[in-house]
């Protein structure tokens, strides 16, 4: 399928790896440009290098922190302040015991996880508006959906997150702009690995051990893969995604039984 959007210009923030890398290589795949953000500047120069090679785009890199001022100054100055397609993305806070966060915890994270997302959709989405279309895809989670104890703090910060996409979504649908969440559950990346670990840890297991127990949890029995929730991000920004708006799309091998 053409998703229509050969030569569009997007964002994709921590694009170096995991998730992000997948949506930023499955909107490369379509043919869009990209501007791609991570902190680390060495893996996110290799992997602009690899996939302007691979698909044939533009892709610059802007090494920066994206949950600052400073650092989302200096990628929106690099977009000249214009995007067709953004993709929010910005790593979680670390698990924890709710008797053990302070305000500060709770402001990081907020910062971070909410606060960032929506200062970029407020710098980018006019653009979008005046244009007559525009595609905003924000990665969260399933905690969204069905909270995890010991990830309050981004239970917290992605849930209001949310509450503010299902109100700004519909407002901004008639100019041609959709804004959708996509809601991962457990990836075969980084993160999962180190929740892998904290868990092995405290267990007195072996992380293989503690992944395989996670993993039978899972209707799929297996951890999701970044190029294919790539895909569904990609598919998000689509022409033919024009009627999808302000919704909450689970990826998560069918682990939350829900109907609504």
């Amino acid at each position: 399928m053409d998703l229509g959007i050969r030569g569009k210009k997007a964002l994709v923030c921590a694009a170096s790896k995991g998730l992000g890398r997948g949506c930023a290589e499955a909107l490369a795949a379509e043919g869009v440009n990209l501007v791609i953000n991570a902190r680390g500047e060495q893996a996110l120069t290799q992997t602009a290098w690899e996939i302007a090679d691979r698909y044939q785009v533009t892709v610059e890199p802007v090494a920066a922190d994206i949950t600052t001022e400073a650092g989302r100054a200096k990628v929106l100055a690099v977009l000249g302040g214009q995007a067709d397609i953004l993709v929010n993305n910005a790593g979680g806070p670390p698990p924890g015991h709710w008797t053990n966060w302070d305000r500060d915890d709770f402001i990081r994270a907020i910062d971070g996880n909410m606060l960032s997302a929506i200062a970029l959709m407020q710098a980018l989405v006019p653009g979008m508006i005046e244009r007559g279309w525009g595609r905003v895809v924000n990665i969260t989670s399933q905690s969204v959906r069905s909270p995890i104890a010991q990830l309050g703090l981004s239970n917290t910060a992605r849930a209001g997150l949310t509450g503010f996409v299902a109100g700004m979504a519909r407002q901004v649908a008639e100019h041609g702009v959709c804004v959708n969440n996509l809601l991962p559950g457990i990836h075969d990346t980084d993160r999962a690995t180190s929740l892998d670990t904290g868990v092995a840890e405290s267990s007195g297991i072996t992380r293989d051990e503690a992944r395989a127990r996670r993993q039978a949890t899972i209707p799929t029995r297996s951890y999701g893969k970044a190029d294919d929730f790539g895909a569904a991000c990609a598919f998000l920004c689509s022409q033919q995604a024009r009627f999808i708006v302000g919704q909450n799309l689970l990826l998560d091998g069918g682990a939350l039984n829900v109907t609504v």
